[in-house]
C-alpha cells in the first residue's frame, strides 16, 4: 500500500521549518517562495495550517494538463510533473481544490509535492511531527480516532452543563 502525507494541523506550530527544508532539498535555495508545502496561517484563529499536495485518486491537475506533463505513480503512490515536457500553462495550479499547486515565476515552472522520493524531509525535520509519511488506510483510522475523541469530549461537556442545570 502507498504512504501519503498526513497533516496534524493542530500540532503545527507555523515554525515554517517543513518549507524550508523542502526548498533546499529541492532547489538548494533557503526560501519558502520554493517550497512544495506551504504554512498558512489563519491570523484571526491563531491557526497554522500545513498544505502540501493529497496525491488525489483522480487528480484534477493530471486530468486538466493539455500535453499529459502530469502522471501518476501507483507503485510510489504520488502524482508528479514531468518538466521535460510542461509548458507552464498553469491550469494544474488553477484546478487544484487544496491549493497545493503553486508557480515559482522565477523558474516559471510549476511546483507540487513529490513526497521526496518516497522519503519527505518536511517529515524527517518536523519536530512536533505534525507531517507525518504514514500509510494511506491508516489516515482514515486516525481520523476516525480524532472524530470520536471530539464526539466524547463534547457529550462529557454537555452533560456537565446538563447537571448544572
Amino acid at each position: 500500500m502507498a504512504k501519503i502525507l498526513y497533516i496534524d494541523h493542530e500540532k503545527c506550530t507555523g515554525c515554517r521549518l517543513c518549507e524550508l527544508v523542502c526548498a533546499v532539498s529541492h532547489d538548494g535555495i533557503s526560501n519558502p517562495a520554493r517550497s512544495r508545502i506551504r504554512v498558512l496561517k489563519w491570523e484571526a484563529e491563531g491557526i497554522y495550517i500545513p498544505m502540501t499536495c493529497q496525491q488525489c485518486q483522480d487528480a484534477p491537475c493530471l486530468n486538466v494538463c493539455p500535453v499529459k506533463a502530469i502522471s501518476q505513480d501507483e507503485e510510489l503512490g504520488r502524482v508528479s510533473v514531468d518538466y521535460d515536457t510542461c509548458i507552464g500553462c498553469r491550469s494544474c495550479v488553477s484546478v487544484c481544490p487544496f491549493g497545493a499547486m503553486n508557480f515559482n515565476t522565477t523558474d516559471r515552472r510549476v511546483l507540487k509535492c513529490d513526497v521526496c522520493d518516497g522519503d519527505p524531509q518536511c517529515v524527517r525535520f518536523c519536530e512536533v511531527k505534525a507531517v507525518e509519511f504514514i500509510e494511506a488506510d491508516e489516515v482514515a483510522i486516525r481520523k476516525s480516532r480524532k472524530a470520536a475523541q471530539r464526539v466524547s469530549a463534547a457529550g462529557k461537556q454537555a452533560a456537565a452543563l446538563e447537571a448544572q442545570l
